[in-house]
């Protein structure tokens, strides 16, 4: 088979998850609770087993135009798994149909790790850790009590001492399973730490572009999907305003503008994310010889994406209801979680600071600092 026509089977296999997810996403949303269905539904589907860079990108974008929050988990599996390769050591092999999340918010520096016999013990708390309870498999990050450096290293999800506080109520992606985690004495074989963080590589500070870019693409897909179902809103039920003079919604001028207006936002979006992809995958090719400026450059290009996405996604979920009309609030359509998803997903980190970085590597070719956000 083909990259091409690999990449086409995978598309409709995620169109028909899409799908599926469609049917309920209303309802699983106000629901809430643990995205249980929804991981083992990816699992049955084979989508967790895609190992080619540009289609995991589009799946994600496919699946998170339907779902935002299981795109949001898909996203960061695919970002797990490719992330554990960016350490010099070997990477142990782990089953195609095992699902990935990590534990590592870089300003949630609370994991400590002591060293005994075979590895270490973990302890601490981490506040936020998307996907991470209903995972099989973590990547985490933790700091080593005797010299301070930091490691990442594997583990069962299910391994004895974790537990999970289960507290995540945010407005948004409610069923991405994102609250806080437990470490008491967890032990840490010694073959599965990955390797030690070097601040000075430019290769694995590649980690931190790849959860931008896969907050990019969520972006780009919920901007997406609010506005397909606005779309299917307006074609079946907005009524024309009586002022009008034309005979259905879709004859009004206004409306006609304003989706113009949004599809064209929406698909410069998706174009810049899906550039950006594109060099991040060039980057992440490189292995060690990545330069650091090879490295900026990818980072101003991610970053530029983060801020347009964010604005399109935003705006978008927010400016579909004035197409729809009053009617559109009802509850039950739901159109709302298109919003609470975007507001909520996009304070991941402040967007005034990618713009500052865009602009200084534009003005000054100053280069973005390697940190867990940029």
């Amino acid at each position: 088979m083909t990259s091409t026509d690999g990449r086409r089977k995978w598309l409709t296999v995620a169109e028909e998850v899409a799908s599926g997810l469609r049917v309920d996403a209303a309802e699983r949303d106000r629901a809430g609770g643990e995205p249980v269905a929804e991981v083992a539904a990816l699992r049955r589907s084979g989508l967790l087993a895609v190992t080619d860079w540009d289609t995991r990108q589009a799946v994600t974008r496919v699946v998170a135009a339907a779902d935002a929050n299981v795109g949001h988990l898909l996203g960061y599996h695919y970002l797990q798994v490719w992330r554990r390769g960016l350490f010099d050591g070997p990477v142990p092999a782990e089953g195609e149909d095992l699902f990935w999340a990590g534990v590592s918010n870089p300003l949630d520096a609370a994991l400590r790790l002591t060293p005994v016999d075979g590895g270490f013990l973990v302890n601490g708390r981490k506040t936020f850790a998307t996907g991470a309870s209903v995972a099989d498999r973590l990547v985490v990050s933790a700091t080593r009590a005797d010299d301070g450096r930091k490691l990442t290293f594997t583990l069962d999800a299910r391994a004895d001492g974790i537990t999970y506080a289960g507290d995540w109520d945010n407005i948004g992606q409610r069923l991405t399973a994102s609250g806080g985690v437990v470490f008491e004495d967890v032990h840490v074989p010694a073959e599965r730490v990955l390797g030690a963080h070097d601040e000075s590589s430019p290769r694995q500070s590649l980690a931190a572009l790849g959860f931008q870019l896969v907050l990019a693409q969520v972006y780009v897909a919920l901007a997406e999907g609010a506005l397909a179902e606005a779309a299917r809103y307006t074609r079946g039920t907005t009524r024309p305003w009586f002022l009008s003079g034309v005979e259905s919604a879709t004859a009004d001028p206004y409306i006609l503008a304003s989706y113009g207006e949004l599809v064209a936002d929406v698909e410069a979006a998706g174009l810049l994310a899906d550039r950006a992809a594109t060099a991040l995958g060039a980057a992440s090719d490189r292995g060690p010889d990545l330069t650091v400026e090879q490295r900026a450059a990818t980072a101003a290009v991610i970053s530029s994406a983060k801020v347009v996405s964010t604005r399109v996604a935003n705006h978008t979920t927010a400016k579909v209801f004035e197409l729809c009309g009053a009617r559109a609030t009802a509850a039950g359509y739901a159109f709302d979680r298109f919003w609470r998803n975007a507001r909520t997903l996009t304070l991941h980190d402040p967007v005034a600071y990618k713009a500052r970085e865009v602009g200084a590597y534009y003005l000054t070719g100053e280069r973005a600092p390697f940190t867990g956000y940029s």
